[in-house]
């Protein structure tokens, strides 16, 4: 029966997904702080001070650590694959 819950959890978790989660925290904050410091543009209002700015540039930052995870998650499931390759055939 596949419709049960199995016993023990699976763990389906490899390495990077840590760092793509962080990234994309990371961009949506600088994405919204980009979208606040352009408004000022349309709306005719005074500009925000530089920090507002500064903060916007997490969006680039999030995406870097976001594809660094990626590249991490990608290493571990070569090495798997290697691992897996190098091993010797099993009989059924």
């Amino acid at each position: 029966m596949r419709s049960e819950t199995p016993a023990a959890p699976v763990d389906d978790s490899v390495p990077g997904d840590g760092l793509v989660k962080a990234g994309v925290i990371l961009f949506a904050i600088g994405a919204v702080a980009t979208l606040v410091t352009v408004a000022p543009l349309f709306l005719g209002t005074d500009p925000f001070p530089t920090v507002a700015y500064t903060v916007s540039m997490l969006m680039g930052v999030g995406f870097l650590v976001a594809g660094a995870g990626l590249m991490r998650s990608i290493a571990a499931q070569r090495r798997r694959d290697r691992a897996g390759a190098d091993a010797p055939a099993q009989a059924r």
